[in-house]
């Protein structure tokens, strides 16, 4: 599989700093994106962090093991960037009493042949669009959702939830934290949207979909993504990471002679 990546990050409308933070590597296939939390900018501090160590560390680690690790090294080596990243936040908020407290969600993936590791922790999301379905494919670690998982509330209520906000997991607030990492296969064609929660929570599953079908490039998706988003108020920032898949090199090798290209 061959893979291309675009992001794009906003602070919306009612923000003037952005927390967000968005990373990718093309060489190792890896993308890391995060949505910082704490006052005086310590949300941007925590985010920015997070996205430089783990990009760092794991796309060094990738690209030294080389495209036959097996993908449990893969998913050890995961846990323990984050592992790193989260224990450097940590300890800069204890050192630091202007950043106590900081923290960021994170979701962080890498493509191996037909397979996508996902990693995440917190409300940020990754959603997979195929075959003009959209998907989310992690789940967020909020007392909303522990809420809609105990039946509490419909997922519709949820939608005018007071409480959307409130995070059950995050990077750097304690010493241990818990990466929730899921395999998913891949297939050619696929879209894959990272996202903050101000595209999420400003942007219904339907119109994202809707977007996303429109087949234009990555770096437009992502502006119309952002555009929708503020155009419905903007009330967060707004962080958007898109991977598109695409087919193995010999079936583009083949199409190119056919083409006498």
């Amino acid at each position: 599989m061959n893979y291309q990546f675009f992001a794009k990050t906003d602070p919306g409308r009612a923000r003037s700093n952005n927390e967000d933070s968005v990373a990718f590597d093309d060489s190792t296939a890896l993308m890391v994106l995060a949505d910082g939390m704490g006052g005086y900018n310590a949300g941007e501090i925590a985010s920015g962090m997070a996205t430089a160590f783990i990009k760092s560390e794991l796309s060094r680690w990738l690209s030294e093991a080389g495209d036959g690790a097996p993908l449990r090294e893969v998913r050890r080596a995961m846990e323990i960037c984050v592992d790193n990243a989260n224990l450097s936040i940590f300890n800069s908020a204890i050192s630091n009493t202007q950043y106590s407290g900081m923290g960021t969600t994170l979701v962080v993936g890498v493509f191996r042949n037909d397979k996508l590791l996902l990693g995440h922790i917190g409300d940020s999301r990754c959603y997979l669009y195929r075959s003009g379905a959209l998907v989310q494919i992690t789940k967020d670690h909020s007392l909303l959702q522990e809420q809609i998982d105990a039946g509490l509330i419909t997922p519709e209520q949820a939608a005018t939830s007071s409480i959307k906000n409130l995070v059950t997991r995050a990077l750097g607030v304690e010493e241990m934290v818990m990466l929730e990492i899921n395999e998913h296969h891949v297939e050619a064609g696929d879209i894959y949207v990272m996202c903050s929660d101000g595209l999420s929570d400003m942007v219904g599953d339907s119109t994202i979909a809707k977007i996303i079908g429109e087949k234009t490039g990555l770096n437009e998706l992502a502006g119309q993504l952002i555009d929708a988003a503020n155009g419905n108020g903007g009330r967060d920032n707004i962080s958007v990471l898109l991977a598109e898949v695409g087919g193995t090199t010999e079936k583009r090798g083949l199409i190119a002679r056919l083409l006498g290209k």
